[in-house]
């Protein structure tokens, strides 16, 4: 108890959030998220100069989300005792280390190689940035300290990506990606200078996979996780071809803008109130995106009301991570740097999945199936949720 008292700074014991540290996390995220997206704003001329089709250019991504999928679980089994901020160091190495070989390559193979590097780094950084996060944060102030954390998400999606893409387009992808590398080496100074050294979890003291999973409500947030996110990646990975197929191919551009300036909002939002009311935002989070959901499958040609739908999925989406990593750390308490892997995990298989499907869906039903596909998955959340109120997703006073 002395060691972890001795970690905190000073800011946490007088209920204030530690506001550097915070930044370390925040732009850790924002690292993580940009490394994964960047490929998709400079695909044409990635795919030109590693001499491979777009297609080809674009499993970049794919296997970015891959490595994050299998290496999340093993790598935080291996290293479930190193102190937190070594651990973050050696995952921003990684990113680094991963996005100047992207840089410099003229090999595809080469590149693959380097962005599995980057997907397995990006492993590291998702098991802990919320754990570590709230354990450096005040009791009252906890889950302002996570959404703080995970803000870097929606704001390197809103900001980072259309950024990096016009920067590739002017200076070329490569220095996009050597930036990125700068940029993580910067982070990597400001960490050791401003994070404390949270001690990691005595191998003795974790649970086994088996047991985890039978923590009261945890099954049930997991579940909850990968629908959510399985919709979310449909939609948001094929909403040009709906748009497409209702005659409004022009306004992608300024649906994706709208969505990321929601989301950002949401991220704001979500901290403020999640401390308080962290069930109610769940249920409205999941009730929001099924009803824009529902708004776009029925009247989706009318580019109003795409937008004011649009709007109300970035609003839902954005803090979507920290209120199920938020709902995870309390149902497994003292097990919360163990199950939160499980977290990573699901949360990219639903990405994996939702490119998978949604692709499927869009080859053989066409893109209206997407949105009907959309609605029902995202309406099955919200029937959990309301129903999940003793463990997975309580009230105030079961939480207490």
């Amino acid at each position: 108890m002395t060691k972890v008292q001795d970690a905190i700074p000073h800011a946490q014991r007088e209920d204030r959030l530690p506001v550097a540290a915070l930044v370390a996390l925040f732009t850790a995220g924002f690292i993580t998220t940009l490394t994964e997206a960047l490929p998709a704003g400079v695909l044409p001329e990635m795919s030109r100069a590693l001499g491979v089709s777009e297609s080809m250019a674009g499993q970049t991504v794919t296997i970015y989300a891959v490595a994050t999928m299998l290496t999340a679980i093993p790598v935080a089994v291996a290293t479930t005792n190193w102190p937190r901020r070594h651990l973050l160091v050696v995952a921003l190495i990684g990113f680094l280390v991963a996005n100047l070989g992207t840089a410099i390559s003229v090999d595809y193979t080469v590149t693959m190689v380097a962005r599995f590097v980057a997907g397995a780094a990006s492993g590291v950084t998702w098991s802990i940035l919320g754990g570590y996060a709230q354990r450096i944060a005040p009791d009252a102030l906890k889950g302002r300290a996570m959404a703080f954390a995970f803000a870097g998400t929606p704001v390197a999606l809103a900001l980072g990506v259309p950024i990096g893409a016009f920067l590739g387009q002017m200076v070329g992808w490569q220095v996009t990606f050597g930036l990125m590398s700068v940029l993580s080496g910067l982070l990597i100074v400001w960490a050791m200078w401003k994070l404390p050294n949270i001690p990691g979890q005595e191998a003795a003291e974790r649970l086994p996979l088996r047991r985890l999973l039978h923590i009261g409500g945890l099954r049930t947030i997991l579940a909850v996780t990968g629908v959510y996110v399985l919709a979310h990646t449909i939609l948001y990975t094929y909403i040009a071809p709906v748009l497409a197929g209702v005659g409004l191919a022009d306004q992608v551009q300024w649906i994706l803008l709208t969505f990321g300036i929601a989301s950002i909002l949401s991220i704001w939002l979500t901290g403020v109130f999640v401390d308080r009311h962290h069930r109610r935002l769940v249920i409205l989070s999941t009730v929001s995106f099924a009803a824009a959901a529902v708004t776009l499958t029925l009247w989706s040609e009318n580019v109003v009301v795409d937008h004011v739908a649009v709007t109300a999925w970035g609003l839902a989406f954005g803090g979507a991570a920290t209120l199920f990593q938020g709902a995870l750390m309390t149902a497994s308490r003292e097990h919360a740097d163990a199950a939160q892997p499980l977290m990573v995990t699901m949360w990219n298989g639903g990405i994996g999945l939702g490119g998978l499907i949604g692709g499927i869906l869009l080859a053989g039903l066409g893109s209206a199936s997407l949105m009907i596909a959309v609605a029902v998955l995202v309406a099955s959340t919200v029937i959990v949720v309301v129903l999940a109120r003793t463990h997975a997703f309580p009230g105030p006073r079961a939480r207490s």
